[in-house]
């Protein structure tokens, strides 16, 4: 597969509830605050969680009036024939035509992948140039990346997860010359320090040590995150109380920032592809 235009940033973990729909949609609107074409991605069938952000950020728009910029969205469904080699054939060609679709349209390509194996989840980690993987701050969460020796906190042998993404690297290392950079973030850390956070900050170092990976600093557990996906909106966006049910505190400066400290440790190629000023509607 040919890796021209777009960057394309898949957030993927085949653990379901560890934030990838949020970190998801932050990152693209982020991107598109910054003045880059965006398009998002959802390679999820079930449970269509970055379709639903989306959808809710359009009615808000739609309802309210309220301007914000709108990334390109894209849900490709799953194949549900009877043989396992068409349906992994038509979805090879449906993710392919959607991504050709969009390189040359946008500078940023977000893709939101399920918490389980799939065909389409597989695709998107083989395509992505930086691969975004929230961890929630647990030890029993760093589980979908390697078993640890609960005594030392030495990763003894690698997830299904970690081997399928050290597959796809391989295989794109090969077939473009160009690796997946990958990176771990913690996700819903806690507010108050403990010895638990400290140890999984360490074993979450060491496990990157061993995948050839990286780690960004986390984002913290935050009430601010359940009130913004009914509204469809991010900590990026101009926010009043009328969205929020209130008006937005600390925690949501706090968030902000956060996020823009991940962006940063993305390293994303963000200097050379503005595009113009943000676009207020899809």
């Amino acid at each position: 597969m040919v890796q021209t235009g777009a960057h394309i940033i898949a957030v993927g973990n085949e653990k379901g509830g560890s934030g990838k729909s949020t970190t998801a949609l932050h990152l693209a609107v982020y991107l598109l605050h910054q003045g880059h074409r965006v398009a998002t991605i959802d390679v999820d069938s079930r449970q269509q969680t970055l379709t639903r952000y989306v959808r809710n950020r359009r009615n808000t728009v739609e309802t309210t009036g309220h301007q914000v910029p709108m990334p390109r969205h894209v849900h490709l469904p799953t194949a549900w024939g009877d043989s396992i080699r068409e349906n992994q054939r038509a979805e090879l060609d449906i993710f392919t035509k959607a991504i050709e679709g969009l390189r040359g349209e946008v500078d940023f390509i977000v893709i939101d992948t399920p918490g389980f194996d799939g065909n389409l989840a597989r695709l998107a980690h083989g395509f992505a140039d930086t691969l975004v993987t929230p961890v929630n701050d647990s030890m029993i969460d760093l589980d979908v990346l390697a078993r640890v020796d609960p005594v030392s906190g030495e990763p003894i042998e690698t997830s299904p997860y970690s081997r399928n993404v050290q597959k796809a690297r391989a295989e794109r290392l090969a077939n473009t010359g160009k690796g997946i950079d990958w990176v771990l973030v913690r996700n819903r850390i806690s507010n108050l320090g403990s010895r638990n956070a400290s140890q999984v900050q360490n074993t979450i170092e060491r496990v990157a040590a061993r995948l050839g990976c990286r780690v960004a600093d986390g984002i913290a557990e935050r009430v601010i995150f359940r009130s913004l996906f009914p509204v469809g909106m991010t900590v990026f966006d101009p926010l009043n109380a009328d969205l929020l049910g209130g008006a937005p505190s600390m925690s949501h400066v706090n968030a902000r920032q956060e996020y823009r400290s991940l962006v940063a440790a993305l390293q994303l190629p963000v200097s050379a592809t503005v595009s113009g000023p943000m676009r207020l509607s899809a």
